[in-house]
């Protein structure tokens, strides 16, 4: 199976997916651990895929998104963004809303906290 098909079968199979470095338990750049730990935060269920095990995938994710960075943050296969958009879309409550309008679970409380610390 090449990258291209494995990606899009995780993307297919999961709600919510994270290509990032490292895992959502240990990530390894901090660009990865923001949007891990906003998601972790949140309660969000996700998937986490650790880029930095295959290079194939790695470049295989930013030819798929036509996006050259990671993360790289996927909810019901659409595309969503890299770190500074989760994090604005956080802030503004932008996630909040896609996250409802999707029908993905999380802790509303928590994202609220979150706004609060960065207002």
């Amino acid at each position: 199976m090449s990258a291209q098909d494995q990606i899009r079968e995780t993307i297919s199979k999961n709600d919510v997916v994270l290509f990032m470095k490292g895992t959502k338990m240990m990530p390894q750049c901090g660009f990865s651990s923001r949007v891990a730990g906003i998601l972790n935060y949140m309660g969000v269920e996700f998937a986490d895929v650790n880029v930095l095990a295959d290079a194939e995938i790695r470049q295989g994710i930013k030819d798929f998104s036509d996006w050259p960075t990671i993360p790289q943050l996927y909810v019901k296969g659409e595309f969503v963004g890299g770190c500074d958009i989760v994090t604005e879309m956080t802030i503004s409550g932008e996630l909040d809303g896609l996250f409802e309008t999707n029908g993905i679970a999380f802790n509303k409380e928590a994202a609220d906290k979150i706004r609060e610390a960065n207002a």
